[in-house]
């Protein structure tokens, strides 16, 4: 149990590494939760023109993902932890991100870290999240909405590849905090006000 709770523990802490942040400050650009949308993550950094330090922050987030749950793996078999340690630790690790204590609980949407973890729990599972969220992108051209079908998708997933009910609890867990953290993107969207990225023509 203690094990568990220190791998679980380790997970948040992991997670609590914003990346927008500190690739922002390494690099000398403004705090990205002084501008745009306030939001601490990759398309915000974007927003500064610096694509370059976006796209490194696309990947240190997703990569905190993969981190925590491969080294949740490693503790579960190296101490005989339970199967579903992984997916919890999965799940810290994106409440880290969303609220890491490292940074004032201002953090991101999560979905650059949900795909790391979900790729880093079952490869099957990232990918058909990662080709769903692809296919909705190339049919609206909305990174919101395709996100929350993806994240929708998450634990249906999960629960036919896994099989495991406390894995797939915490998937839902997951789905639940991608949608609250889309909330306002959820207005927009209700209100035919959200943006959509136009095709390269």
């Amino acid at each position: 149990m203690i094990a568990s709770i220190l791998t679980v523990s380790v997970a948040y802490l992991i997670g609590s590494l914003s990346f927008a942040v500190i690739l922002s400050k390494v690099f000398g650009m403004a705090d990205p939760r002084s501008y745009g949308s306030g939001n601490p993550g990759a398309t915000n950094v974007l927003r500064s023109g610096r694509k370059a330090v976006a796209a490194l922050t696309l990947l240190g987030d997703a990569l905190k993902g993969v981190v925590a749950v491969l080294l949740a793996k490693w503790a579960t078999a190296a101490y005989g932890q339970a199967d579903f340690v992984p997916a919890l630790a999965g799940l810290a690790a994106l409440l880290g991100h969303m609220w890491p204590v490292f940074f004032g609980f201002k953090g991101g949407k999560g979905v650059a870290t949900a795909l790391g973890l979900l790729l880093a729990l079952n490869l099957w599972l990232g990918l058909a999240c990662a080709a769903t969220w692809l296919a909705m992108f190339a049919i609206t051209r909305v990174s919101s909405l395709s996100a929350l079908v993806a994240a929708a998708v998450s634990p249906v997933a999960a629960w036919l590849l896994e099989g495991n009910v406390v894995a797939t609890a915490a998937i839902a867990g997951l789905a639940v905090l991608i949608f609250w953290r889309h909330k306002a993107n959820i207005a927009r969207l209700l209100s035919g006000e959200e943006a959509a990225f136009k095709k390269r023509t």
